[in-house]
């Protein structure tokens, strides 16, 4: 992680896509930063370019034109095996159907981002253990995804999004499939993370689940129509 940079900084980033003659513009010139430590939940309604923010933010598009540092790193022009490394070693995900190996263990689970990067064996196991106790999960390294609640499954997925010491740590409706006890558990856990240095961008559609973050940046028709902070947000430099 470079302390140096800012975690994330889009500078008049715009997406179109196109389809034959038609183009559609999904984002119209977005710019803001986002300092390590931050908790940011995207916000907006269908079609206001919400999800494509997030896309190109986790590395799994590309800008239109315009520039995307992720952790000091200029990632607008990489090429593809540049940016799987990037998603790789800078980037946690945790997505709302929890995309865990339905028969393989949650250590395992944890671990796999460590075994795609080469990591020997007994240092990913470590890490994963180390992980699964920062989610409270540490007595249940040895169950399977079907020996585990849907709040426990989640927990393992963000486990596994923290496991290479990512640079931000990225949430896409993260509650979605989740009752709402076990909501409020997952998100009491984002801000024990928070609290504790990580960096967290979080998309969701719910205000209730936006109001845990400490900033909020609100999409419509593919530009940032706010952009509000808690008192107690972190001031950008």
């Amino acid at each position: 992680m470079n302390n140096s940079a800012r975690a994330i900084e889009v500078r008049d980033i715009t997406k179109i896509y196109r389809t034959g003659a038609v183009e559609v513009p999904a984002l119209r010139g977005v710019s803001f930063a986002i300092e390590h430590g931050e908790y940011v939940a995207i916000m907006g309604p269908s079609g206001s370019g919400k999800s494509t923010l997030m896309n190109l933010i986790g590395c799994l598009d590309r800008v239109t034109s315009g520039s995307y540092l992720l952790d000091g790193v200029d990632v607008s022009s990489l090429d593809d095996d540049a940016l799987a490394e990037i998603r790789l070693k800078k980037l946690g995900f945790v997505f709302q159907g929890f995309n865990l190996l339905a028969r393989t263990d949650a250590i395992r689970n944890v671990a796999l981002p460590l075994f795609y990067a080469g990591v020997p064996s007994r240092e990913r196991n470590t890490a994963a253990l180390e992980r699964l106790a920062e989610v409270g999960l540490a007595d249940r390294a040895t169950h399977k995804p079907t020996e585990l609640s849907g709040g426990q499954q989640q927990r393992v997925a963000i486990a596994r999004a923290l496991v290479n010491n990512p640079a931000v740590l990225l949430a896409d409706e993260p509650t979605g499939n989740l009752d709402t006890q076990t909501s409020d558990d997952i998100m009491r856990l984002f801000g024990e993370l928070n609290a504790g240095g990580r960096t967290i961008i979080m998309v969701t559609h719910n205000e209730e689940v936006a109001a845990h973050a400490r900033r909020v940046i609100r999409l419509r028709d593919g530009l940032i129509v706010a952009d509000d902070r808690s008192p107690s947000a972190l001031p950008v430099s």
